[in-house]
Formats: C-alpha cells, structure tokens, sequence
C-alpha cells in the first residue's frame, strides 16, 4: 500500500490540464459562431482574446488551437509522430484520390514511400538541376514581355501577379510534362484552355473536376508514350530528346513495377505536383494518440490548427488586428521562439518541395530586381480576402522601367 501511495501524484498541479476552452460552447454548433471571414483573422481574433492555445468545437468536432511558435515547434517536434495525420475533410475525399494522396494520405507505410518518390525521386537536388534549362527558358519569357510592355506603354503599370502565375506554371507544367499552358507560344490552345480551368476548379473547390483532371492528365500520359514508341503524329516537345522530365521518371519506374506505379498513382503525383495551391494559412492535423501541449492535456481525435499567418504577420512583426501589441502571451522576437517561419509547413509532413520553391522564387526575384527598377503605383494594399492561401484582396501592380543594360541585352 505505501508503494502504490508513493506513485500516486501527491499534487493535482503535477497532472496534466485541461486545456482552456471559450465559454459558451453552444449545443450542436460549438463554438463556431466565433468563426467568419476570412478564417484565419477570425482565429487570430480568438488567440488574441483567449491565449495561444485553446480547446474548441466546431460541431461534434475537437479542435485544438495554436497561435504560439514555440507551441507549434512543440507540436511538429516532441509530438511530431502523433500530429503526422491529416483530418478527413471533404478536401481529402475529392481532390486527394479518397485520402491516398501526399497531402491527405494516412501516415503508414503508403504515405512514406509516396513522400520517397517525391523527395528521393521526382523532386531531389539532382532532379531539379537537370531541369534547370526549363526554368532558364520561362525567366526569359518573362523578361522579354515585361520589356515589350515596358516599351509598348511607358509609364503604364504591370499586373505583377498575373506575370509571375504565368512563369511559375509554366515553369511547374514544364519540367513535369514537357508543354507550357500559359501565355505565349502555346503549343496546343485547346488544351491550353483545359487545363487552365482545372487549375480555376481546383481554386475554387470543384469537386466534379476530379474526373476532367484524371482524363486531362491520362492523355498526357498516353502522348508520351506514344512519342517514346516514336509515333510520329505526337508533337515533339522542346525538350524531346534531352533530359527527362518528372512525368516520364514515372512512367520509367511503371516499367519495372507495373503493380504499383498504376496510372492512378503517376495521375496522383502529377496533379499534386501541378495544381497543388500555395501553402495554406493555416494548417491543419489530427492527433492519434493522447499527449501533452504546453502542459495540458489533448485527447485523440483532436484537429490540430496552427494558425501560421497569426504567428507569421501578426506575432512577428507585434501587431494584432488593430495594430496594438497582442494581449494575452506578449510579443514574440523573432529568431527565439521556435516555428515562427512556416513556409513549407514542419515536421514529417512538410512540403517536399521547399528545394525547388526556393530556387524558383530566388530565380524569379533575382531576376525582377537586377533587371527592372519598379515603382508603386499607389499605396499597396496589404488586406487579404478570403480563400485557403489568404490571396490579396488587390493584386499587386506596378510600373517597371527596364535597367540600361538589359535594354542592350534584349534589344
């Protein structure tokens, strides 16, 4: 008896707590009357008033949520294994393959060699070097049509999200199929116009896209084995005969494991790889096991929200909604407090990606600065509306006056 008296904890405060929760939590709907447009301020508004983390409902459904980096470094760290799931949200069912799909897919054995394919296979180092030409060609691209309109229309502002949308996917469809699908110099139009209303349905969460994105990318497939056949109605793309891109990797490892690499699988790949949007401003998880966050307790089942805009734009810089210094846990220095940059997500469902978003973007930027001098327009409107990336409400423009010595370049 004085043994098992000896184990049990002689103060409540040892044992973990439960964590803070809004009151009222409403019958049936929980705490979702809290919630509004745009979704991720209306939790930064919450964080602000209650703390870093809270216990909430969305219906029937726990939520835990985390507006701290060190409570987020804590999450995708010392309880990495149990946040590695994903919640079943309709996402799941209708743009990742029923929950068989990177971003969606149970973690197990499945989702690893998935995330081995990607990492090791279609998106290494080595990968995105070989491809480097492709991402060469399309700066070009874009430097040449800011020029022309530069020259065409001096003083005339530029829609810089639209150039830059048009050089990312292009460069993105290029180094995975070979083909280009925005702007100039399309190969085929229809096509074209195709497969720029999947990427606007899967923006707009479409769900009855998923069968014109399985066939639109199924005849890709189908194209390029008929060009490896040497059928000579298949037009060469600019990169025929030189190193290979990521979709014929794919149908290279289907020859020697025809069972697993199926067509589905390579679709799968393809369309995450493709039209997959950029990193949410919030992410979510679910916890498959009881653990302990901040001190307090958190039961299986919960959805994990980490509010990554909160902890980016409004911890790092000391400003809540109202510009005031955020109540409840104080301003966060940059640099000390754990996951206080999250671009790529954490943890063992990061974005496998980073590698090639880095090089892109430090492309791309690069470029813009040492080949242009840009100007406001106006005073640049940073409010975001809504959407699951937190898009600007205004896109941005400006006037860019080409630098004298691009001018002699590209003359």
């Amino acid at each position: 008896m004085h043994a098992i008296y000896e184990k049990q904890p002689t103060n409540s405060a040892q044992a973990p707590k439960s964590s803070p929760t809004p009151f009222p939590s409403l019958p049936l709907i929980g705490h979702l009357y809290l919630l509004r447009k745009p979704f991720h301020r209306a939790l930064s508004e919450i964080s602000n008033r209650y703390g870093p983390l809270i216990f909430l409902r969305f219906g029937s459904r726990p939520v835990l949520l985390i507006s701290s980096p060190s409570l987020a470094e804590e999450c995708f760290t010392e309880n990495d294994i149990i946040f590695a799931n994903r919640p079943s949200l309709l996402n799941g069912k209708h743009f990742g393959y029923n929950y068989t799909s990177i971003p969606w897919s149970p973690y197990g054995d499945h989702w690893r060699n998935l995330r081995r394919i990607a990492s090791l296979d279609l998106l290494s180092s080595h990968r995105i070097h070989t491809l480097s030409r492709i991402r060469t060609d399309e700066i070009r691209v874009l430097i040449r049509k800011l020029f022309r309109l530069g020259e065409e229309n001096p003083g005339k502002s530029v829609h810089v999200k639209e150039a830059l949308f048009e050089f990312t996917f292009n460069a993105l469809t290029g180094m995975i199929c070979g083909k280009r699908y925005f702007g100039e110099n399309v190969e085929n139009l229809k096509e074209s116009e195709i497969f720029r209303d999947i990427i606007n349905e899967t923006v707009r969460v479409v769900p009855d896209a998923q069968e014109k994105r399985d066939r639109f990318m199924q005849n890709v497939l189908q194209e390029l084995r008929r060009l490896e056949n040497g059928d000579s109605s298949v037009p060469k793309s600019d990169n025929a005969g030189k190193k290979k891109i990521i979709a014929e990797v794919l149908l290279d490892m289907q020859k020697s494991e025809p069972t697993y690499y199926t067509d589905e699988m390579i679709r799968n790949l393809l369309l995450k790889l493709e039209a997959s949007p950029a990193r949410p401003a919030v992410i979510a998880s679910r916890i498959v096991g009881d653990c302990t966050v901040g001190g307090f307790r958190v039961p299986r089942g919960t959805i994990l929200l980490v509010n990554v805009w909160h902890i980016e734009i409004a911890l790092r810089f000391g400003r809540t909604l109202d510009n005031s210094s955020p109540r409840g846990f104080g301003i966060l220095k940059a640099g000390k407090n754990g996951c206080e940059f999250l671009p790529f997500g954490s943890g063992r469902r990061a974005c496998p990606g980073e590698n090639l978003a880095m090089r892109v973007v430090a492309l791309a930027l690069g470029t813009l600065i040492q080949c242009f001098e840009w100007e406001k327009v106006c005073e640049i409107d940073m409010n975001e509306g809504t959407g699951f990336t937190a898009p600007k409400i205004q896109p941005l423009t400006a006037r860019c006056c080409p630098r004298p010595d691009i001018v002699n370049l590209l003359d």
